[in-house]
Formats: C-alpha cells, structure tokens, sequence
C-alpha cells in the first residue's frame, strides 16, 4: 500500500493531547486508564522527549503512537488510527518512524502491548510481521500514591 500522501507524521507535544486522547476513545480495544490523563501523558513525553509521534490530516489528528524505551527495550503504546482513515497506510508511518526514532537512540528491540481480544490491533501487527507472544502473561500491580 502507498502511504498516504497529505498525511504528516510529526513529534507528539502536549498541544495534541486533547485531540489523541478523543482519538484513542474513539477507537474500539483500547485500554485507557488514569496514566492516560494529561497529567499522566506530559509525565511521559517529558521522560521520553521527542519520541512519541501523531499523524495529521491537515489540522486534524488521525493517528497516534506513545514511543518510549527504558536503555535497552522500545516500548509503544496505544498505537491508534482514526476508524476512517484505516488502511491509508498511516498505522505503517507511524510504526516506522516510532522504530526509527528507537533505533537512533540505540535500542534494538521493541515490544508493544495490545489486548487478546483487540482482532483489529493484531491484525495489523501481524502484518507488520511483529510476533505475538502467546508464551508471555503480563502482570501489574497498581500502587497508592505516594
């Protein structure tokens, strides 16, 4: 698929949160939580500068992607896609300049976390040739605040 050619790949600043965040609401299988408030999400793009990236339509957000590492692991979150500009190839631009943007800061493996039953999530990253780990159960632990 050609990517689309009107849609622009850029740095994702606090300026878009109100959009991205509309955008990942707007969009089935995503798990929000209270680390997604904008509290929460200026924590992170301050910790990972620079990384995250959000696709624009002209003035519109239609894609999204929190980009972040720890020293030695990529991590990418709440890869998103407006439902009516899927298949444009958007979803393709955003995951590589996230990989892109890992690889120039010296990471050489990447993980993302997408729910079981999220078909639309992992059919895409399937066909991004990204191996789903059915060996791997993810465990969490709220903790009080401080």
């Amino acid at each position: 698929m050609q990517p689309d050619q009107d849609i622009i790949i850029t740095v994702l600043t606090m300026e878009h949160y109100e959009a991205v965040y509309a955008l990942w609401c707007g969009c089935e299988g995503m798990g929000l939580t209270e680390a997604d408030s904008r509290e929460g999400t200026e924590k992170y793009l301050l910790r990972n500068p620079g990384m995250s990236r959000v696709a624009l339509d002209g003035d519109r957000v239609v894609g999204a992607v929190l980009v972040g590492h720890d020293g030695r692991r990529g991590y990418l979150n709440h890869l998103a896609v407006s439902p009516d500009c899927r298949r444009r190839g958007v979803g393709a631009m955003l995951l590589t300049e996230a990989l892109e943007v890992l690889r120039a800061d010296g990471i050489g493996k990447c993980h993302g976390l997408v729910f079981k039953d999220n078909v639309n999530g992992l059919e895409f990253w399937r066909a991004a040739d990204w191996h789903i780990h059915e060996e791997i159960c993810l465990i969490s632990k709220k903790l009080p605040p401080v």
